[in-house]
């Protein structure tokens, strides 16, 4: 029996306890940080398949499968354990317990199918060289970031992966199929909090006042020229304000104005550069109408690269294991992941695990109040991920 076979056969016989431990975690969801019960059933599950943890960063868990000759290469599996505040719409009997909480972005299908890898690769250990580093970190919807907490703390070293591989789940893809993208994939993300100062008053008498609604007008539509005017085009970049606060009336005029909003993009030299335009625009806009600001942006996650070398050998992992058609090309996407900040440190690949099921209706996007998955997909990823791992490994089983 050849390695994919293997691991298939090993993925039908754990697919339903992964969809039991899945289900358990989504029923009881914890927010960035507060992981306590999460990180414990995990060590818990871990304990179980015979693999010691640890905990790192408060709220993660860290593991090793050590095969033959543990120190020959080491390579890294990530996952993620928070949930999102919101209150959850599913009616289904693992819906969640915690009134407001709710896994909505699939971290409990990540951290169920890392477990259930890890089950396949603890199986198979004696068959490999190598070690496996299983990395459970907690609150990626969290700025700053438990992955950055978890490279300060030292989940690249001793022993340090010469790669990192994680997937999250895609809702717009079928259960089934997967996706990869080489290179540049998804955004930084960095959030801008800009105060505009005026002299407020009564709204019949302009004339007395500075008008800070005004100003705010104009800053929001100058600000886009940041994009269209100095970013190249060749360079993917989003300004975008989702939040405006002018505490005034119909006739009040307010002293201030709130304006919120995120900048992204996929460069991190026009990053740098497009804060100081920012930062300088406003600075000099609000001022040349009188008033004046005060700036923060407030530097997220960076940029996510795929290593081409490491995502071409995980691709072509992924259609030995599914077949070609089930593997498909993945588009640029805005949205920002925190395991960015490990592919910044070492190689690193991050691919997409399909979800949908629209004869079932299971179609809802991620950060829903409604969001589902086909569970079928878990025995997929569980499979999937061990497969690229030994790939990775050069193993053979």
């Amino acid at each position: 029996m050849n390695t994919a076979d293997k691991i298939k056969e090993l993925a039908k016989v754990y697919a339903p306890d992964t969809v039991h431990v899945r289900r358990h975690i989504h029923a009881n969801p914890e927010l960035s940080f507060e992981e306590h019960n999460t990180a414990a059933f995990v060590k818990q599950a871990l304990k179980t398949y015979g693999i010691a943890a640890e905990t790192m960063a408060g709220t993660g868990v860290v593991a090793l499968i050590k095969g033959r000759d543990p120190e020959k290469k080491t390579i890294a599996l990530r996952a993620d354990l928070d949930a999102l505040p919101i209150v959850e719409a599913n009616e289904v009997d693992y819906r969640s317990k915690n009134e407001g909480v709710m896994h909505a972005c699939g971290h409990d299908v990540h951290t169920a199918s890392l477990l259930g890898a890890a089950r396949i690769l603890q199986e198979l250990r004696d068959a490999f060289e190598g070690t496996i580093k299983l990395v459970f970190q907690p609150g990626e919807e969290k700025f700053p970031g438990g992955a950055s907490i978890m490279i300060k703390e030292g989940v690249l070293q001793n022993p340090a992966p010469e790669s990192i591989i994680g997937q999250h789940v895609f809702p717009l893809l079928p259960a089934g199929k997967v996706g990869f993208r080489e290179g540049m994939y998804m955004a930084s993300a960095d959030e801008i909090y800009i105060t505009v100062k005026g002299k407020g008053g009564h709204a019949a008498m302009p004339e007395m006042n500075i008008d800070p609604v005004l100003i705010s007008s104009h800053l929001i539509v100058a600000l886009q020229q940041i994009v269209s005017r100095h970013a190249s085009p060749k360079v993917p970049s989003v300004l975008s304000f989702g939040k405006i606060e002018a505490k005034g009336a119909t006739n009040v005029i307010p002293n201030e104005v709130k304006i919120e909003g995120t900048f992204r993009t996929m460069n991190e030299v026009w990053r740098k550069e497009a804060h100081q335009k920012i930062k300088k625009l406003a600075e000099g806009l609000c001022e040349s109408m009188g008033g004046s600001c005060d700036i923060d942006i407030k530097h997220g996650y960076p940029f996510l690269q795929n290593n081409p070398e490491l995502t071409a050998k995980a691709r072509a992992a992924a259609e030995l294991y599914l077949g070609e058609e089930n593997v498909v090309n993945l588009d640029l996407w805005m949205g920002a992941e925190d395991f960015a900040y490990y592919s910044q440190e070492v190689p690193a690949c991050f691919y997409r695990l399909g979800t949908r099921n629209e004869e079932r209706g299971i179609i809802s996007g991620v950060h829903t109040p409604t969001f589902d998955i086909d569970e079928t997909a878990l025995e997929t990823s569980i499979g999937l991920m061990a497969f690229i791992a030994l790939e990775e490994l050069n193993a053979s089983v």
